[in-house]
């Protein structure tokens, strides 16, 4: 028989049953009463759950374009932004920037490691920068930014706008804007969310609000925050067609958040990841990340000697795993496996059964190794 696939990459993350069955229902009007109160709901959940008395904008779209909405909203030709890039999708600004006419100063980590606080603090005080962009977890990396110590320093810097990229990191990772001093914080529906791809949130602080009519005109007109502030402020406008099932979805996912409770999903998504780990490392892997900085929503997982990149993930997804490959310079030394959302300990301990199936086939032998490891962590 077939084995049942788990979808263990670092997002699209698996999709439950309710949230599923959100995104199945009749579609409505966008002006539907219904639809415009849950979508009110939404969003008023979405500031109180992330502690923002700013605005959050919910766009159908990917969190590239949230990045983007980040950058055309605080930012103009010829501003100055400093760039701290942990990976692959720090580095993603940079190319946001250049096509704008912006000035970025890029701080690039060695990857596995973070630009530490006091060295932004030092490139801060050289020159006036606009704003400054940290992506708190790097999908390319597996490295968590220390995000609200950041935050603290940034309040030397009342005039720089202060933006998180949370693509990897939101609902999994600790994030509070208004206690964090986060001026825009972005992020996607399909990692620790556990919805289906499609939808962007942005939440943006009084003072990144204050910048974008600063601003004037953009040259942006999807992503301009001028044109989405009237409906986020009263759903029942229009200005371009709302995802509508993919918002029940999201309303579904911020109602078992809330079931679960925030504090507590954050502490769930500490012990799946350090278990995951621990049960990794005890198979005779290693983690990119230093362990001081290591993201719970994903593991980076160097091969030991001797493992063939695509001939393991070839096997492990027989054997009813999927996980992603390396990036860059890591392409073929290591896989990359999310555990973030809502995934239950069937998911987990099938993924790392799965592997060690999948090492069994390839002459090494550590079968129930790394799931006794997992489960005596779990069970703490």
């Amino acid at each position: 028989m077939k084995n049942r696939r788990l979808v263990m990459i670092p997002g699209p993350t698996p999709v439950v049953r309710s949230i599923q069955d959100q995104m199945g229902r009749e579609t409505v009007a966008f002006g539907d009463p219904g639809f415009v109160k849950d979508f009110k709901e939404l969003l008023t959940d979405l500031k109180e759950l992330w502690k923002s008395s700013g605005e959050v904008f919910v766009v159908a779209g990917t969190g590239t374009m949230a990045m983007e909405m980040a950058i055309a909203n605080t930012l103009k030709s010829g501003d100055n932004l400093l760039i701290v890039s942990h990976g692959f999708f720090g580095d993603r600004f940079v190319e946001l920037a250049e096509r704008k006419g912006i000035v970025a100063d890029i701080l690039k980590a060695e990857w596995g490691k973070i630009i530490p606080v006091e060295e932004i603090e030092k490139k801060l005080s050289e020159k006036k920068y606009q704003a400054v962009t940290v992506t708190h977890v790097d999908t390319s990396t597996g490295v968590c930014a220390p995000v609200a110590e950041i935050g603290e320093m940034m309040k030397k810097f009342p005039e720089t706008i202060y933006i998180v990229d949370g693509v990897c990191a939101t609902a999994g990772e600790r994030e509070y804007i208004d206690e964090m001093n986060i001026d825009v914080l972005l992020t996607g529906s399909q990692k620790a969310f556990g919805v289906a791809p499609g939808l962007e949130m942005v939440w943006a602080s009084q003072k990144a609000l204050a910048r974008r009519k600063e601003i004037g005109t953009i040259p942006e007109y999807y992503v301009d925050f001028e044109k989405w502030l009237p409906i986020m402020q009263d759903t029942s406008k229009y200005y371009a067609t709302p995802a509508v099932n993919l918002i029940w979805a999201l309303k579904e996912s911020v109602r078992l958040i809330k079931e679960e409770g925030i504090e507590a999903r954050y502490d769930r998504h500490i012990k799946v990841g350090r278990a995951m780990q621990s049960a990794l490392e005890s198979m005779g892997f290693g983690i990119l990340a230093d362990k001081d900085h290591r993201a719970v929503t994903l593991s980076n997982v160097l091969y030991p000697e001797g493992i063939d990149d695509m001939k393991f993930r070839t096997i492990l997804a027989e054997e009813g795993a999927q996980v992603a490959g390396g990036l860059a310079a890591y392409a073929g030394k290591m896989f990359r496996i999310g555990h973030m959302g809502n995934v239950d300990m069937h998911d987990l301990v099938g993924a790392i059964s799965a592997i060690e199936r999948t090492l069994y086939r390839m002459g090494t032998d550590i079968l129930g190794k790394g799931v006794a490891t997992l489960q005596k962590e779990l069970l703490k």
